[in-house]
């Protein structure tokens, strides 16, 4: 349950704007500082991020981008608001909290264009539906290699590795490796 008792998927039924189905052409024209997402055809509005989420996206994408400066590589880390048009078509765009994409052909001034090599997201009460059930299946449908859920509230993070067929769920008092990598692991006591 979630704050006023309401169940998840009432949560994110607020979030969706309504049975119309949607295209890329109509994110890009939402009202400046107004973020969605749209996922086979429907959009769903973002909700405004918290502090928490906000220390958890820069501590993450500062860990990957200084491992990705030591090591070298074509691998680049983006975090959120970073535009990934995931199934590089009309009806399906999102932005993860953080984007590894290795493949920079796939990158341009508006975003990624296909499925970036590893995705994270950070869960929100309004969000956990979005992120546990449409976006994991999206993410894996799109080719996505590996994908992380962090779940603040429950100081847990889920690991997808598509690419392996494995998973795994961690607690932050964990040290997380990341797949994509051989040497790379991630150490959630830090922002615990």
């Amino acid at each position: 349950m979630i704050e006023g008792g309401k169940n998840y998927e009432a949560a994110e039924a607020e979030r969706v704007l309504d049975d119309r189905v949607y295209t890329v052409r109509d994110i890009e024209a939402l009202p400046e500082g107004e973020r969605a997402e749209l996922i086979d055809g429907k959009m769903y509005r973002m909700a405004t991020p918290t502090l928490t989420h906000q220390d958890i996206l820069m501590w993450l994408s500062v860990k990957i981008w200084v491992h990705i400066e030591k090591h070298g590589g074509p691998c680049k880390v983006l975090p959120a608001p970073f535009a990934v048009y995931i199934k590089d078509d009309e009806h399906n765009y999102v932005e993860p909290d953080v984007t590894v994409i290795c493949d920079r052909d796939r990158l341009d001034e508006k975003g990624c264009h296909g499925a970036p090599d590893w995705a994270i997201e950070i869960v929100s009460p309004s969000s956990k539906t979005m992120d546990y059930i449409r976006k994991c299946a999206l993410y894996e449908a799109a080719g996505v290699r590996e994908y992380w859920i962090v779940d603040p509230k429950e100081k847990s993070v889920l690991v997808y590795n598509f690419e392996h067929g494995t998973s795994g769920r961690y607690s932050f008092s964990d040290q997380v490796k990341a797949g994509i990598y051989d040497d790379f692991f991630l150490d959630f006591n830090e922002v615990a």
